[in-house]
């Protein structure tokens, strides 16, 4: 295995990721939620695939391949769409053009959130099979990958969207921001008032990974959108010209794969795990993650260990503020 450290990487990032899932299960907040559950899911998959695929491109797991290069292609609407949903809520609680949020208004945003970082991602990972040269790549050391036939219709498909998406997340983190600079000093009871669950230390955690998940998405897709075309793109000649051979899987043993692009793909393999560390960063070490930190630590000391532990009071809010 020449690269020990992708499947210890992408192993220990689950269980810091699913740590903070609980504040905001109890936060409701969906944008999140989704975000935790897509980049434990591209982990444990890259994980997996770097295990299985370490020094070989023997042809297994068809299936595996088949499902995982799907949902790859979905993580890449996927993330993208839940910094919109978060810019999204966060404009919308700071404007004070809707004073009050109901029960009924946190259900339909929920629901609405959920079709943006579940559903749409589905419906892209259908549409990618237009623009699927072949069934998939396989790479050694890297696993299976998703492959597109690089024409105009795959940028425009599968790269232009989330480009789009990241723009207007922008434009509401802008506007979102612009309202707090109006209302800086009396910030705390707008938040309140508005019934939205979240406290100013949240809303400015949740606006920096916004911030950071569209400088970061963006970046990431422009450098490998360029890398895939700089050479030129290939032309549209028809449906069954870019479907011939369908079924081939392109493999890719290390020792005919140059140097510059085994240096892109291990590049680009670190993009997910960069994404989840920067996500614990901004929610594993907030009070509601401490509190559910220790909640864990006393039940495995007193269920476990068998050790008497003196409850501690929790600091700050277990449930979310302002309900």
């Amino acid at each position: 295995m020449k690269h020990p450290e992708f499947p210890i990487v992408s192993f220990l990032l689950v269980p810091f990721l699913l740590s903070s899932l609980p504040s905001h299960v109890r936060a409701k907040s969906v944008a999140i939620i989704s975000l935790v559950a897509w980049l434990t899911v591209m982990n444990l998959i890259r994980g997996i695939n770097s295990i299985i695929w370490a020094d070989n491109v023997v042809i297994k797991l068809q299936v595996w391949c088949d499902i995982t290069t799907k949902l790859l292609v979905g993580f890449t609407f996927a993330v993208p769409l839940s910094a919109l949903c978060i810019c999204r809520q966060l404009e919308q609680v700071s404007s004070t053009r809707q004073t009050y949020i109901s029960h009924t208004d946190k259900r339909r945003r929920m629901i609405f959130e959920a079709f943006l970082c579940f559903g749409v991602p589905m419906i892209f990972m259908g549409l990618h099979y237009i623009v699927q040269g072949h069934r998939y790549d396989l790479l050694e050391e890297f696993g299976c990958y998703p492959t597109s036939y690089f024409s105009l219709a795959s940028v425009f498909l599968m790269w232009v969207p989330p480009l789009i998406i990241s723009l207007i997340s922008m434009m509401l983190a802008l506007a979102a921001f612009h309202h707090f600079l109006k209302r800086r000093i009396e910030f705390a009871s707008v938040l309140r008032n508005s019934n939205s669950a979240i406290s100013p230390a949240r809303y400015f955690r949740l606006m920096a990974l916004a911030v950071f998940e569209i400088f970061w998405d963006t970046g990431t897709n422009i450098y490998i959108l360029y890398y895939n075309t700089f050479t030129g793109l290939r032309p549209w000649i028809s449906w069954q010209n870019v479907h011939s051979n369908f079924s081939r899987v392109g493999l890719f043993p290390i020792f005919l794969v140059p140097t510059q692009y085994h240096i892109q793909t291990v590049i680009q393999w670190w993009i997910i795990p960069i994404s989840s560390v920067a996500f614990i960063l901004f929610f594993g070490f907030g009070e509601e993650a401490k509190n559910d930190y220790r909640v864990v630590i006393q039940w495995i000391r007193r269920n476990i260990l068998r050790q008497k532990v003196k409850p501690t009071p929790l600091v700050g809010h277990v449930l979310p503020l302002h309900r």
